[in-house]
């Protein structure tokens, strides 16, 4: 396998709650990402799942620069993004580029699509006109609009090929590392198969990588090639998706996949209901987080937070039950 493009290193993001405007105070931390680490390696796709509010968006913000870490670092191609100044940020920049989840909002309905695809070119490189206007045709040629379609603006546009605007524009400046951030869950279902087809075609074709942050389960195992299971800032299990799909250990992992619909109806699983609430992440519960909710919970649970075991290679489960 190949040297991984990323490296997430005991990452931790902490934000502040304060009370008062001009003498404000600390009352206690949101700890969104609290001691995770993972890589993805050249050309596969990671998938991040797990329940809203579990950390997944601020792990890619941080991976993004868009947020600062309390702890931990970033690595891309073996360099600390949050280190980097000057022309190694740029080039950072042009390594790592992200299609959010909203096409509708994610898109400046002022720009015209050509401006819109040749911004990561405009902004961090110094490439002349004539061969961003190439690189721009030939970023739309790739995901499935004709080139003609430049000088249109987003409204002109369906949400599917509004979608693919937005893939073409990371793909402009030949990334590595795409960060899919829910891409698919504002789409119809209709049209989801195609952003997804077309996705994994581009990754076959150039070789890129992908880390997707998704909660929509069949969307995982269609497109990871390994999954992390988030809950509460933490990474409770991951493994290579045939693997976790086959035999999930965590009981979250477990829960998540019994609220997932069937693949066919005749399937007959065990329904797992979770009891009471997530947790509030200000301050999450002693030991393992999960520990309040789970039918397997033993006192050893409450006061010591479980280690991460490999249970297979490739399987590491951070429960107290192995």
């Amino acid at each position: 396998m190949s040297a991984p493009v990323l490296q997430v290193q005991a990452l931790k993001k902490h934000f502040p709650v304060t009370q008062g405007v001009i003498w404000s105070k600390v009352l206690g931390w949101v700890k969104a990402v609290d001691g995770i680490t993972f890589s993805v390696p050249q050309g596969e796709t990671l998938a991040i799942v797990g329940e809203s509010g579990c950390g997944k968006t601020t792990t890619a913000k941080l991976i993004l620069r868009l947020e600062e870490p309390t702890e931990g670092h970033v690595l891309v191609d073996g360099q600390d993004i949050h280190t980097l100044k000057g022309g190694a940020l740029k080039s950072y920049r042009t390594t790592v580029q992200a299609v959010f989840q909203d096409p509708w909002s994610s898109l400046s309905p002022r720009m015209r699509v050509r401006d819109i695809v040749a911004e990561p070119l405009v902004i961090n490189g110094d490439v002349a006109s004539d061969i961003v206007k190439a690189r721009v045709a030939e970023a739309l040629d790739r995901v499935g609009l004709r080139p003609q379609q430049a000088n249109l603006y987003p409204h002109e546009f369906s949400g599917g090929q509004r979608q693919r605007i937005a893939v073409a524009s990371a793909l402009v400046s030949n990334p590595k590392l795409i960060i899919l951030d829910e891409p698919v869950s504002a789409l119809d279902v209709s049209i989801r198969a195609q952003i997804m087809n077309l996705l994994v075609d581009l990754q076959k074709q150039y070789g890129v990588s992908y880390l997707l942050i998704a909660h929509h389960l069949a969307t995982t195992r269609y497109m990871a090639n390994e999954v992390a299971v988030m809950y509460l800032g933490k990474i409770v299990e991951r493994a290579r998706t045939k693997e976790l799909f086959k035999s999930p250990l965590h009981p979250y992992t477990k829960a998540l996949f019994s609220a997932a619909l069937p693949a066919h109806p005749d399937v007959v699983r065990e329904e797992i209901v979770l009891s009471g609430e997530v947790p509030s992440p200000i301050n999450p519960p002693s030991g393992c987080r999960f520990h309040p909710r789970c039918a397997f919970a033993m006192p050893k649970c409450a006061q010591e937070e479980p280690k991460d075991l490999d249970m297979a290679p490739g399987h590491m489960v951070a429960c107290h039950l192995y």
